[in-house]
């Protein structure tokens, strides 16, 4: 009897072509194990560096600024990238300030006494039996301040409105308060060599409040303190 003659495995081929197309079709080609088991450790890997970004405590938000806040705060970051500049910022004797001016007469008040810059609110309220220099009160972003015209209460004299009237929010006890002036100038910055020719105010309406005047780039500026004007006592005494 003849044996039977065993058959040969079948070889596995790399299928070329058209037949690599239906080989596709067909179903995925089996991987070699060691592909197999690297596959599952990049798998691993990927699950623990998810589940540690997830456990991760959230990072804070960023605390929001108001204009004014923000306003210094790019500043500083701008000086920052110019040589020497921050250097002279930060150094003794230097002294900044908010450039303002009512009527006819430029103003400068320390950076530390304005709380923000404001355009004119769009509602005031009246205050009945209050002094004419009190315009009323206006709502800010939920805060109730009373708003001056700070020229009226100087000077006796009445601020015209423009796009150029902005209100300085300044604190003071109790509260704070908005004083109308005519124009903004911007940042002051003076130092003590600056001041060492500071001349003494001559006008009696204004002498409690500018402590000295200073030139600064050929313009006479008054320094005038916050403090003083939100401590005196008519200034404090708002009713008829």
């Amino acid at each position: 009897m003849a044996k039977k003659r065993a058959k040969k495995p079948a070889h596995r081929f790399r299928p070329e072509g058209r037949d690599a197309l239906t080989a596709v079709q067909e179903g995925p080609v089996e991987q070699p194990k060691a592909a197999q088991e690297t596959e599952v450790e990049a798998m691993e890997e990927t699950s623990v560096a998810e589940h540690a970004r997830e456990a991760a405590p959230p990072r804070p938000p960023r605390p929001l600024l108001n204009s004014f806040e923000a306003l210094v705060d790019y500043e500083r970051r701008s000086l920052s990238h110019v040589a020497g500049v921050p250097e002279q910022i930060e150094a003794p004797g230097l002294w900044r300030g908010i450039g303002f001016r009512v009527g006819e007469r430029l103003f400068v008040s320390s950076i530390h006494e304005v709380n923000e810059i404001l355009g004119m609110p769009a509602n005031v309220t009246p205050v009945p039996a209050t002094r004419n220099w009190l315009l009323g009160v206006a709502n800010v972003r939920g805060n109730l301040i009373a708003l001056v015209d700070l020229k009226h209460f100087l000077l006796d004299q009445r601020t015209h409105v423009s796009d150029r009237t902005r209100v300085l929010w300044v604190k003071q006890q109790g509260g704070g308060v908005g004083l109308l002036v005519d124009e903004v100038l911007g940042q002051r910055n003076l130092t003590d060599e600056q001041r060492v020719d500071a001349e003494g105010e001559g006008d009696e309406r204004l002498a409690r409040f500018v402590t000295e005047n200073v030139t600064l780039g050929g313009t006479r500026l008054g320094m005038f303190s916050m403090v003083e004007l939100t401590r005196a006592s008519d200034f404090q005494q708002t009713a008829v």
